[in-house]
């Protein structure tokens, strides 16, 4: 607190200089070395004497054999900054998302209206706002217009129905999907084939099947926008230090996970060529519904917790229902017998009961989507296993005008 500014000044120097020499040694001769720390050791020893003149030469000196160890060293330009910061930049966010936050897009409309899923409405370019409005749409709501029109003729099979080969791609935050051709090649579509057939591609589908499997070229396949679903901020921290709660909304995977795979299997065997874009493996959002030890029952609206009407604000949103949910919205429904291989929960009288006295890893907790009317969830596939657990849904990013951007609940 009473020391001199010039002792301070010169001790700073001093640290500095052995910073220099750690940083650079791999740089610097040995001779080099030995001066620096020798004129280290000399402005050290006049500080320790009070000679204010004499640590103002050591200084000057230290300072000059400091800037003149590397006289060939070029200066960092300003692209070579840039590059180091997005370098550094891109290694914190790789480790963040590895251990700590991993951003997920929201595919379905299962968690609707907490989340959001990708939506397609169909509409015709001479409705399409202006270029700027679709700029600015695409920034504030993840709105994103399309039309794709066939540049050749294209022979497709229907070998399950009224339903093409297809494959679909996921890159990271997008997902496409492509029309498989007879000859092999391809038709790419910027978006999941789900999406795709609800602005046009049904249409264009329902008329090649008519036709001998014939797309024409010049053939209108989809026209119209498509609406991102929510990008969420998953904490994959918090379940290696807490058990997780029930009435979170949560992401897991889904490795091991029957039911899922087995209704995969099905919707391919249907719709041959991946039309499902959940397959199997894939990542889940849900909202927690039960935890190990609970039996879970439904009795509409309700959702029952060990015989009792589940009680958490999410749970009570969906049973009450109204906006700004759907009209046709009842609140927790049983699962309908007609869908998949497994359903655990299509009586009033059927029970989920979650083990709770399995080995760590494999105690069992239960899924459910807010959007149960449209939600294939643990009523239909059974238990999610703690080792499938990724982490609670921290925050919404994007879209910002959807109302649903900060912490989700």
């Amino acid at each position: 607190m009473f020391t001199a500014k010039w002792k301070k000044d010169a001790k700073l120097l001093a640290k500095g200089a052995r910073k220099f020499v750690n940083y650079k040694r791999d740089l610097l001769k040995p001779d080099r070395v030995e001066e620096i720390e020798s004129r280290r050791a000399d402005l050290l020893k006049a500080v320790k004497e009070g000679d204010r003149e004499k640590s103002n030469e050591a200084s000057k000196q230290l300072k000059a054999i400091c800037e003149n160890s590397l006289p060939r060293e070029k200066p960092q330009g300003w692209f070579e900054e840039n590059v180091e910061v997005m370098f550094v930049a891109i290694v914190i966010a790789l480790g963040l998302r590895a251990y700590y936050l991993q951003p997920f897009r929201i595919p379905t409309g299962s968690m609707q209206p907490t989340l959001n899923g990708i939506v397609g409405t169909k509409e015709s370019k001479e409705k399409w706002p202006s270029f700027p409005t679709r700029m600015l749409q695409m920034a504030t709501k993840g709105r994103n217009y399309v039309k794709v029109v066939s540049d050749r003729d294209c022979l497709i099979s229907f070998p399950g129905g009224h339903f093409p080969v297809m494959d679909y791609q996921k890159l990271h935050f997008f997902t496409r999907s492509r029309i498989i051709c007879r000859d092999g090649s391809s038709i790419e579509l910027p978006g999941p084939a789900s999406q795709m057939l609800e602005i046009g591609l049904r249409d264009a589908f329902n008329k090649a099947y008519t036709n001998g499997g014939m797309i024409p070229a010049g053939t209108v396949l989809c026209e119209g926008y498509l609406d991102s679903g929510d990008l969420v901020l998953v904490d994959k921290m918090s379940y290696q230090f807490r058990r997780p709660h029930r009435g979170e909304v949560f992401v897991f995977d889904t490795l091991g996970i029957r039911g899922i795979e087995e209704y995969d299997r099905e919707k391919a065997s249907a719709e041959p060529g991946g039309a499902h874009e959940q397959a199997g493996g894939t990542h889940y959002i849900k909202r927690l519904g039960g935890v190990p030890g609970d039996s879970l029952s439904i009795q509409t609206p309700n959702l029952l917790v060990n015989g009792k009407v589940a009680q958490e604000p999410g749970f009570q949103r969906v049973a009450k229902g109204g906006p700004p949910f759907s009209k046709d919205h009842h609140g927790y429904v049983l699962a309908s017998p007609e869908v998949g291989k497994y359903q655990y929960l299509t009586k009033p009288t059927d029970q989920l009961v979650l083990s709770a006295d399995a080995p760590p890893g494999l105690r069992e907790y239960a899924a459910f989507g807010d959007n149960t009317g449209n939600s294939l969830d643990s009523r239909y596939w059974g238990t999610v296993k703690e080792f499938n657990l990724v982490g609670p849904a921290l925050f919404s990013l994007w879209p910002f005008s959807t109302g649903h951007w900060g912490f989700i609940h």
